[in-house]
């Protein structure tokens, strides 16, 4: 497997719509890359589906296309043409293509106006959407075990939601259950909690290429513990040196 034309179309589709994945798989050996590309490509495409139109039935059409690639991919028969279902199908297992499915479904939260019922709900979204992401991207590159990976997720999936709050709202969404300050910083809490038990599991050094996508969880999660008025104010970011030499360190010494 090299990068071919459907391997560049889905390191560009990250680059353009996911930047930080894009960075942190660009720290990562060639050889990873070309497993991680097309699972973040396929991200890409699923959570912006139901952007791109205003029509509910359209978007969920978007949506069930790629829930019929992933029973595709699933079943090991031949998988429709095209740039991201292809070279995915090279490297996603069929259990984890089953497993994807909740993560499309997930996405179903973004056509409509509904907020989350309760907080029960709030983190089966975030664990469906990055956590399930995370472990397809990791057991693409190694077996390990599931936990410490789908905690790792919903931290990285908690950074990434309370960074998206501002435009979500703009977007007529309600994005959080509960945005006092302190049940944001409580959240910011639980993610960082998240992310030490998943530090302490100790994963192979096969997988870390995947794990390289946190490099700036903790702290952005320290930021909104200090400052939780920063999530509605749309403040929340490292500096451009903090983020090059944070992300440069940790792929050098194996970190995340």
């Amino acid at each position: 497997m090299m990068f071919d034309a459907d391997l560049t179309a889905c390191a560009g589709i990250v680059e353009r719509g996911d930047p930080d994945r894009f960075a942190a798989t660009m720290a990562a050996p060639v050889a990873a890359r070309l497993k991680l590309f097309p699972i973040y490509a396929f991200n890409v495409e699923v959570a912006r589906a139901p952007w791109v139109t205003q029509e509910s039935m359209i978007a969920e059409m978007r949506l069930q296309w790629w829930r019929d690639v992933l029973e595709e991919i699933a079943k090991g028969g031949p998988v429709r043409r095209h740039e991201v279902a292809t070279p995915l199908a090279k490297v996603l297992k069929p259990d984890m293509a089953r497993r994807l499915d909740a993560a499309v479904e997930a996405r179903r939260w973004d056509i409509y106006r509904d907020p989350f019922e309760d907080r029960a709900a709030f983190r089966g979204h975030v664990e469906n959407t990055s956590g399930l992401l995370l472990l397809a991207a990791a057991r693409a590159l190694g077996e390990v075990e599931e936990t410490p990976v789908l905690k790792a997720g919903y931290a990285l999936g908690l950074c990434n939601w309370l960074r998206a709050v501002p435009a979500l709202e703009r977007a007529g969404r309600v994005p959080l259950f509960d945005g006092r300050p302190e049940a944001v910083r409580a959240l910011a809490e639980e993610g960082l909690a998240a992310l030490a038990e998943a530090r302490g599991a100790g994963l192979p050094r096969t997988v870390r290429p995947a794990m390289l996508a946190l490099w700036q969880v903790e702290g952005l999660l320290t930021q909104v513990i200090r400052d939780p008025g920063a999530v509605a104010e749309d403040r929340i970011a490292l500096s451009q040196f903090r983020r090059r030499f944070g992300l440069m360190v940790k792929a050098v010494l194996g970190r995340w």
